[in-house]
Order: structure tokens, then C-alpha cells, then sequence
């Protein structure tokens, strides 16, 4: 446990030291490090590591399944209803107090009553505020989960795996609480976990510092420090690892991944992700509520002209919703860029000329794509006038139904098909007012009842095989159908020095991992 307190920038070294791993990323997004509360990527990467959950999975390996952690059982009742979890004795948080189900109760009853942007996960399972004491329980060293319906166990198992599932030191944080903040001002700039490491310090928009501990229950990190510093621009990133004074850089450019090729005592990693960059039709522009033009629309992204130029090595063509890695993923991608098909599509309907107006956010990658978009469209009649707008100010207007065609990113929640399925493939209420989150809803889009019950069928199958199946089927009828188009899926290209062994940014389902990092 540490307050946050100024982390000094290493002076420049020939080489960082041999305990420690010094990692430039992009972490301004980072708002709180409370678990409940937790909801950005950067802010991820380090509740992963400080907190163990009840399970967990091996990203690297998903074949394996989900597999025991804090807890090192659980059984299921014969309704479906009862998820029982026998807690592993012997573990404990950085505090010295032992890890007892009576935390991990407490831990996702907090996580339901702070309700804030993660609580939806654990909600699906019909908890609320006013009744999680009761649907949360604990005896002896089992956690007792009353559910509401007899959902998948893959599904109730995935979601415990997120970092909302987190395990919090009761007593530590008990300590801390101002109010009925339930220990989240306290906890949002300290840890109370019992993870592989502890929080050394945080100065937001500078530096996380994490410190190894000793005596975690899997065995100690080979690294005694983690420096994780705030570097905006690549080409920052790029001189800090060739000077030598990082051992790992996460946010190059393809042109600086390119740049470093020809120096021996560095190397790129690639690992596929979960992100995926899709393009979004509003529904309530006339224009792209056409069903023709929402399928000309797909022939008209050049996905092999685009993987190739300016998202070269960082994406990769993947039409579906669901990231590969995941289960139920398609490897299908059954559209081309082909401008005559588009052309014969739109000409058979009677559409030879219209104008979308939309804006996109001013980061290169969307506006690029928007712009080869823009080429492609006139080529077919189509006029598309861009507007470039801030990251927030995009969003806003997305979140209000306002963004005619949105060219953006979606990464899953947690590591459950469901995460996607749910956003991109379900709208229960597409009124205006309902005021809803999912993709679907800020398209407009009036996702078929079929679909919509689908989805939520999908929740409940308990055979993983006919899950897998349900789910390819419900991406099948959406290619067919849908206004939201994904077209790319993220592939995250780490550039580090040589001797750095066992590096992985938690593959498609998960986030980074320090524990098994080594350096030779």
C-alpha cells in the first residue's frame, strides 16, 4: 500500500537495471486504481496486477479454460442458480491479513453498491444494491452466489475474471472509508490487494511504480520494480528505447516500428488484442438506413489497401464482432473491396447520387479511414464531407445518436463473448429516451427480435459447444444484416530490448501481465 506520492524520471542509463522494468505507454487515461471503479485500459494493466480474482485464465493459452485462483473450486447447483466457491487457504493480502471469503463477499457487494462504470458486469447476474447482501453470501471459506437465472457457468466465470472481480482487503479499506464512499477516495490512489505486486506510487499523467512482492502465493515476480512513465509521442518512445533508457515501448507508430528493424538489440512483439475498429451506419440517416447502401457500404472499405498502408503490422482484416481469442470468434470475412459490386448494388435500388455529413475523431488512423472511405464513396456517387472533432467531443455526440457514420474502436469489457454480443447484436429499446450504451442503440439501429432473443439465449446455454454455435450463428445473420461493420481487429506491437523474456499484454481477453517477465 503506498499514498501517491512524485516518482523522479530515471536519469538517462546506458541499460535500466537488472530488477527492474521501465515501460513507456500512453497512461493519461488513467482516473482511479479502486477495482469497482476502474474502467480504462491503462488503469486495467495495473488492477491486474495488483489484485488477484477468484479465477482466472490463461490468455495465452484459452484452450486451458478458466482455472481456480483465489478460489480453488466451485460447484454448481442442480437449478444453475447456485454458484458455490471454496476459497484456497493460506494466501494473504500485502496488509499480512489472510484472503477469506468474507473479502471476496464484501468485494463484489462494494463493486454492485459503488455502482459505477464496471458494475454493469456483475449486474447481469441480477444483482443490485438492494439486494447483493442477500445474493452474495459467505460461510466458513465458500462464496455463495444466488443468481437470478441459470446462466452459462462460462459466462458467470468470465465475468468473475475481469478486474471488477478483483478481491479487496476488507479490513485494510474498512479503515480508509470517508462517508459512504465505501473506501473508493482511499482506494483510488492506494491498493489493498494480494496480487504479484504492490503500489509503490502513481502521479497521474507521469508514472505508475510498482514494487514486487515477497511473498505472493504463486511465487515472487523476477522484477523488484515496474516503472510504467507516461510517454505521448512515439517518436519519444522510440529514442528512450534506442538510448537504452526504457526497457519496453507500447505505443509506436508502424513507420518507428519499421524505423527500429535493422537494430540487433531490440525486437517487436506482436500479440493479437481484443479491440476491434469498426465503421457505424446511423439508422436515422435516410441515406444510410438503406439496407442496399448499408451493403455497398461494406464493399466499399478497401480492407487489404488499408491493412497494407497506414494500419500496417498494428491491424488486421476481421469482419465480426467478436475479437479472435474469443470463444465463439468467426474467422469469416466475406467482403471485398470491389467499387463495381457497390456500384450495381446501389444502381439496382435507384441510388445514384447522395451526401452523408459526419465527423470523426483527429487521430490519424480514423481520419484515414474515413478519407479512403470519402474516395471510395464519390466513386460511386456518394459524397461523404468529414468534419474532424476531439476524441470527446465525437463521443458526445455518438453517445446522442448524432454521428451519421462513426469510425472507431470497440474493446470488450470482459472476457466473455457476451462483452460484444450484447453491444453490437442487441437493442431491447430503440426510443430515443431509453438513453441506452450499447453500439446498436447509438446507431439506431432496431436489432430483430429474433437477434435480440438470440443474444440473451446465448447467456444461458451451459453446453460450451452449443454456445460456440449459437454465437457464430447470430454473426452469420449479422453480416448479413447489421449497420455496424467491424473491419479490423487490433494487433498491439510491443518494441523492447533483446534481453526482456516473457513479455505478453495479456493477449485478446486480458491485460498486462509483469510477473513472468524476466530479463536474461
Amino acid at each position: 500500500m503506498a499514498t501517491a506520492v512524485a516518482i523522479a524520471a530515471p536519469a538517462a542509463l546506458a541499460e535500466t537495471p537488472a530488477d527492474t522494468l521501465v515501460v513507456a505507454a500512453q497512461i493519461d487515461d488513467i482516473i482511479s486504481l479502486d477495482p469497482g471503479q476502474s474502467f480504462e485500459f491503462s488503469g486495467q494493466d495495473v488492477v491486474k496486477n495488483l489484485y488477484d480474482r477468484l479465477v482466472d485464465f490463461d490468455p495465452l493459452d484459452l484452450d486451458a479454460g478458466i482455472k481456480p485462483s483465489l478460489a480453488e473450486s466451485w460447484e454448481v447447483s442442480e437449478d444453475g442458480k447456485t454458484i458455490t466457491l471454496t476459497m484456497r487457504e493460506g494466501v494473504k493480502f500485502h496488509s499480512g491479513n489472510p484472503v477469506r471469503a468474507e473479502d471476496a463477499a464484501w468485494s463484489l457487494q462494494r463493486a454492485v453498491k459503488l455502482n459505477k462504470s464496471p458494475a454493469f458486469i456483475l449486474n447481469q447476474f441480477g444483482f443490485t444494491p438492494e439486494n447483493v447482501d442477500q445474493q452474495v453470501t459467505f460461510e466458513g471459506n465458500r462464496l455463495i452466489l444466488k443468481l437470478d437465472q441459470p446462466y452459462a457457468q462460462s459466462f458467470v466465470l468470465n465475468c468473475l475474471a475481469s478486474e471488477i472481480g478483483s478481491v479487496i482487503d476488507k479490513e485494510t479499506v474498512m479503515a480508509h472509508v470517508e462517508g459512504d464512499d465505501l473506501g473508493n477516495a482511499w482506494l483510488s490512489t492506494n491498493d489493498a490487494g494480494s496480487g504479484p505486486f504492490t503500489l509503490a506510487a502513481w502521479k497521474p499523467n507521469e508514472a505508475v511504480q510498482l514494487a514486487a512482492y515477497a511473498d505472493y502465493w504463486q511465487g515472487a515476480p523476477a522484477m523488484q520494480r515496474v516503472i510504467v512513465r507516461n510517454v505521448q509521442e512515439s517518436s519519444a518512445q522510440r529514442l528512450l528505447l534506442e538510448q537504452g533508457d526504457i526497457d519496453v515501448a507500447r505505443n509506436l507508430t508502424p513507420t518507428d516500428v519499421e524505423g527500429i528493424a535493422g537494430n540487433d538489440k531490440l525486437k517487436v512483439v506482436d500479440e493479437m488484442r481484443g479491440r476491434i475498429l469498426y465503421m457505424g451506419l446511423s439508422q436515422k440517416d435516410p441515406l444510410l438506413s438503406r439496407p442496399e447502401v448499408v451493403q455497398a457500404m461494406k464493399h466499399l472499405v478497401d480492407y487489404a489497401g488499408i491493412e497494407g498502408s497506414f494500419l500496417k503490422g498494428q491491424w488486421k482484416t476481421h469482419q465480426n464482432f467478436l475479437p479472435a481469442g474469443y470463444l465463439g470468434a468467426s474467422d469469416e470475412n466475406p467482403w471485398s473491396h470491389d467499387i463495381e459490386k457497390a456500384r450495381k448494388i446501389l444502381t439496382d435500388a435507384g441510388i445514384t447520387s447522395g451526401t452523408v455529413k459526419t465527423v470523426v475523431r483527429d487521430i490519424p488512423e480514423y481520419v484515414n479511414v474515413a478519407q479512403t472511405l470519402q474516395a471510395a464513396m464519390s466513386q460511386v456517387g456518394l459524397t461523404l464531407e468529414i468534419q474532424q472533432m476531439t476524441g470527446a467531443q465525437v463521443l458526445d455526440a455518438y453517445r446522442a445518436r448524432q454521428v451519421p457514420i462513426f469510425i472507431g474502436e470497440w474493446g470488450p469489457d470482459y472476457a466473455d463473448p457476451n462483452t460484444n454480443a450484447s453491444t453490437f447484436a442487441y437493442n431491447p429499446n430503440n426510443a430515443d429516451d431509453a438513453k441506452l450504451s450499447q453500439l446498436a442503440w447509438r446507431n439506431s439501429w432496431a436489432v430483430p427480435d429474433e437477434m435480440n432473443k438470440a443474444t440473451i439465449a446465448a447467456t444461458l446455454e451451459g453446453d460450451t459447444d452449443k454456445r460456440v454455435q449459437m454465437y457464430l450463428d447470430i454473426q452469420s445473420q449479422y453480416r448479413e444484416i447489421a449497420p455496424i461493420i467491424p473491419m479490423f481487429q487490433k494487433i498491439e506491437q510491443s518494441a523492447m530490448q533483446k534481453n526482456v523474456q516473457h513479455w505478453t499484454t495479456g493477449g485478446s481477453v486480458s491485460s498486462i501481465m509483469y510477473r513472468q517477465v524476466t530479463k536474461e
